[in-house]
Parts: C-alpha cells; sequence; structure tokens
C-alpha cells in the first residue's frame, strides 16, 4: 500500500534547504533582499504565499530561477487544493470533445 507523502510548505524548503546550511537568518534574507522580515517570517511559517516580487528576489540572492520559487509554491497550493477538493474534481464529467485521460494522481 502506498503512504501519501506529507505536503511541504515552500517555507519549509526555504529554511531547511537554504537558510540552515548557509547560515543566512531570516532577518539577514530580509535585508539582502530588501523586503519586511515579517514576509520572510510568513513564509516560513507557512502563513504566507511566495508572490512573483519574492520569487525574483530569491531567485536573484540564492542564484537559482525565480520560476524554482513559484514552482514550489505552485505545487504545494495544488496538491493542498486537491487533498482537500480530490473526490469534488473526480465527479466532475469530462468534456466530449477531450477524450484523452487526465491525471489526477495525488487523489
Amino acid at each position: 500500500m502506498l503512504k501519501k507523502i506529507r505536503n511541504t510548505p515552500p517555507g519549509e524548503i526555504l529554511r531547511q534547504e537554504f537558510l540552515l546550511p548557509m547560515e543566512v537568518t531570516a532577518y539577514r534574507l530580509a535585508v539582502d533582499v530588501c523586503i519586511p522580515q515579517t514576509r520572510i517570517s510568513g513564509i516560513i511559517k507557512g502563513r504566507r504565499r511566495i508572490t512573483a516580487d519574492t520569487a525574483i528576489r530569491f531567485g536573484c540572492y540564492f542564484g537559482n530561477s525565480p520560476k524554482f520559487w513559484l514552482d514550489l509554491q505552485n505545487d504545494y497550493d495544488l496538491e493542498a487544493k486537491m487533498r482537500k477538493k480530490g473526490r469534488e474534481f473526480k465527479a466532475i464529467k469530462r468534456c466530449k470533445f477531450f477524450q484523452v485521460p487526465v491525471s489526477l494522481s495525488v487523489i
């Protein structure tokens, strides 16, 4: 039997995979990317989303792409919504013009 893994918020990835190994505090990151520390704290605590603006700033700072950060957020949001409303989505009848199966593997 397959076990579902926990949906990891992007703020947890920011903290565990970037800030802690690089020994960068939330305050230091906030100062360096010119945003309020409360925004960083909100992201880390899972209370705030990573916006396009924040993704661009993180991409510049960490040397990766803004798309990486937005993809983390979008993947998290989609997974959360699928877990919450999966049965409702499965009940939607497909348009007769589109017969190619759509994967709802999270459900």
